[in-house]
């Protein structure tokens, strides 16, 4: 039986943060009445990006996790690309969500995102050679 949970534990907690941006999107064309794209509010523009920038990077960086827990990457390993993804993905859409330009929370939020990725890409290709 495949027992894989590091990457369970992280799956579940990005899982969670994913539907909170999923509530703030649905909220936001709620109350704006907007059915499809922005509708031209900046501020909202924000929270959908939060929203899809998640979508885009989280499922792959979960698969490659996954892959090396299943190849036995060390503990440190596992649980250093997963916070550095968790925390990642928070500051980025606290940075999307709260500033309509540039941030240091969207750039910090980015670092840490393409940290994991880089990371857990490298450890598997070093497990295959």
């Amino acid at each position: 039986m495949l027992h894989t949970p590091i990457t369970a534990f992280y799956g579940s907690l990005l899982g969670i943060t994913f539907m909170y941006l999923s509530i703030l999107v649905i909220k936001g064309r709620r109350s704006g009445k907007i059915s499809l794209g922005d509708g031209g509010d900046n501020h909202f523009l924000g929270v959908i990006r939060a929203h899809a920038n998640f979508a885009e990077y989280v499922p792959l960086i979960l698969v490659l996790m996954l892959v090396a827990e299943i190849n036995l990457a060390h503990v440190s390993v596992l649980h250093s690309a997963g916070v550095a993804l968790l925390i990642g993905r928070l500051v980025h859409a606290y940075g999307l969500k709260h500033h309509s330009g540039a941030s240091w929370q969207r750039v910090a939020g980015m670092l840490l995102t393409f940290g994991a990725l880089i990371g857990l890409s490298i450890q598997n290709l070093v497990f295959l050679y």
